[in-house]
């Protein structure tokens, strides 16, 4: 049985078309940062990224024998087998420690260099210069 509201209009629509950048989540923006990231980076290491996955989650996962005194990270690096690997980047831990998307931006590319590079053992000015 189907009820409408108590004024009877029913379900409300979308505020904005779905083409419109006004109508994309946080969590769907955040990916695009994410993404942006992966591509700059794969530019010039796509052979070393080709075994890499990229994954994003709102929150890391707590782990025993962990504290909150150790920091919350915005990354996380799994290495799943010989020459691959898992780079997690949590979206509400980077969401609240930037105010500005530019600075969003930056923070999640950040974040993306530094899993890569420790992933190739390298440095991160290795990775980026310009970071």
């Amino acid at each position: 049985m189907r009820r409408r509201d108590r004024r009877g209009r029913g379900m409300r629509g979308p505020l904005a078309p779905p083409g419109l950048p006004i109508s994309r989540s946080r969590a769907q923006i955040f990916d695009d940062l994410v993404l942006d990231a992966v591509e700059r980076l794969e530019r010039v290491w796509a052979r070393e990224l080709a075994n890499v996955e990229f994954l994003v989650e709102d929150v890391p996962r707590v782990l025993l024998g962990s504290s909150v005194e150790d920091g919350i990270p915005f990354s996380r690096l799994d290495r799943t087998g010989p020459g691959r690997a898992r780079i997690t980047v949590y979206r509400r831990p980077v969401e609240i420690r930037t105010r500005e998307p530019e600075e969003m931006a930056y923070l999640v590319y950040d974040a993306v260099v530094e899993e890569v590079a420790n992933l190739l053992g390298l440095e991160p000015e290795a990775i980026d210069p310009e970071s």
